[in-house]
């Protein structure tokens, strides 16, 4: 079994690395591919890689390589975990919205929108290579915006779902509070990537117990204080919504925070050094506890838990993934693209039935699902008048004034990767 991972430069590599080596029974690789644009950052995770495999005992192969059609040739999954622009342009997107009082965020508002711009042109021409090389081959797509570039990749035609690690980190993070292992909690887990609520933590599977009311009344504090959102809020909600939802939630004080602190780009781009100076040590054969700090925990086992389920029929009977509505949530369209529980097998994902969800969650889905589809186009056909369109569309931004500044800025600064601007 083949998989390639696109991206494999990335400092998040080491995490992914340790999930694929502790659970080879699960997704048993034969052969694993970094592929990276990035010569030097490629040979040393490809190198940290390889002390991780034999430390663990995985009799896997890892080859790295810079030609991505070598790459995917004969994989059976590729996973996709690029960067367009690097932390540079993540940087820029977290900086140039806050002149109108907008939040600077990589997935959402205006930032998100210039990143998706980015980023859906360079996935849709791997996938193309990947299809040319393999076409029964899967694409597990964990590039932000996940729900975005996963609505191009399946509009395309291809066989892909998308990947976020907030799901399985509210998971892990429910069964400590509650003193029980991971695998007993089930979530219904609803909404848009990066925009989604546990409207219940269930103990045992999608039929099993409710908790959430014991949760938020036991742990509530903490809980509010992990999210970094008002407790009388979540108590309000009666829900437990992503920490993404911060930046909708609190608006005004996340963009007064960031005009006065370090960028999380700079923190990142920071953090990267220091874990690139570690990789580069010989003796080094774990994740270093620093890679925690960068983002992405549990990542590695979302992915294997998916691609064991998608190319071998195993791993959990129910995961959470990014794929299309189709009548799943009722009041979005069939091709609009939602992060749910799904049963997940080498055909694909078919999502679990979800109870009717309160409006003050789905008008906001609705309204983000239309940004998304205006993202989408803008991605896929430019001009000034589609980001324009996509940002009135924006619930963080819709005034005109700031969408258009906000259209002129983003296209500015993101003029090298825009081949119609």
């Amino acid at each position: 079994m083949k998989l390639t991972v696109v991206g494999g430069g990335s400092t998040y590599t080491p995490e992914l690395i340790d999930g694929f080596a502790r659970l080879r029974d699960t997704l048993p690789l034969t052969e694993l591919v970094l592929t990276d644009p990035a010569t030097d950052r490629l040979e040393l995770i490809g190198a940290l890689s390889r002390r991780i495999f034999t430390r663990l005992g995985h009799p896997g192969t890892i080859t790295t390589t810079t030609d991505l059609d070598a790459a995917v040739d004969g994989a059976d999954a590729v996973l996709l975990q690029l960067r367009v622009g690097g932390q540079a342009a993540r940087l820029r997107d977290e900086t140039w919205p806050l002149d109108c009082g907008c939040v600077g965020q990589e997935t959402t508002g205006a930032g998100g929108l210039a990143k998706a711009l980015r980023t859906v042109p360079v996935v849709l021409d791997i996938a193309d290579r990947v299809r040319r090389a393999n076409p029964d081959a899967w694409i597990i797509d964990f590039t932000n915006p996940v729900g975005i570039v996963t609505r191009a990749l399946l509009q395309a035609g291809h066989k892909a779902l998308g990947l976020c690690n907030v799901a399985i980190g509210l998971q892990r993070k429910f069964a400590a509070l509650l003193g029980t292992d991971p695998t007993d909690i089930h979530l219904d887990h609803v909404g848009l990537n990066h925009l989604t609520w546990e409207t219940a933590v269930r103990r045992g599977g999608p039929g099993g117990e409710d908790v959430l009311p014991h949760l938020l009344a036991t742990h509530g504090d903490t809980i509010a204080a992990d999210l970094r959102l008002p407790r009388p809020l979540l108590d309000h909600l009666g829900v437990i919504p992503s920490y993404y939802l911060r930046y909708f939630y609190a608006h005004d004080s996340v963009v007064r925070e960031q005009r006065t602190k370090p960028s999380r780009a700079a923190e990142v781009a920071d953090m990267e050094r220091r874990l690139l100076a570690l990789y580069a040590d010989p003796a080094l054969a774990e994740k270093p506890a620093l890679l925690a700090q960068r983002g992405g925990a549990y990542y590695s086992e979302a992915a294997v838990d998916l691609a064991a389920a998608l190319l071998r029929g195993a791993g959990s009977p129910h995961q959470v993934v990014n794929t299309y509505n189709n009548g799943t949530l009722p009041f979005l369209p069939d091709d609009a693209v939602i992060e749910v529980q799904a049963t997940v097998g080498p055909k694909g994902a078919t999502p679990l039935p979800v109870a009717p969800v309160d409006p003050l969650f789905s008008g906001l889905m609705a309204n983000v699902t239309a940004y998304e589809h205006l993202a989408l186009e803008a991605a896929l056909h430019g001009t000034r008048d589609r980001v324009l369109r996509a940002l009135l569309a924006h619930p963080l931004i819709a005034q005109y004034e700031y969408a258009d500044h906000l259209t002129d800025d983003l296209i500015a600064h993101n003029r090298e990767h825009l081949t119609w601007a």
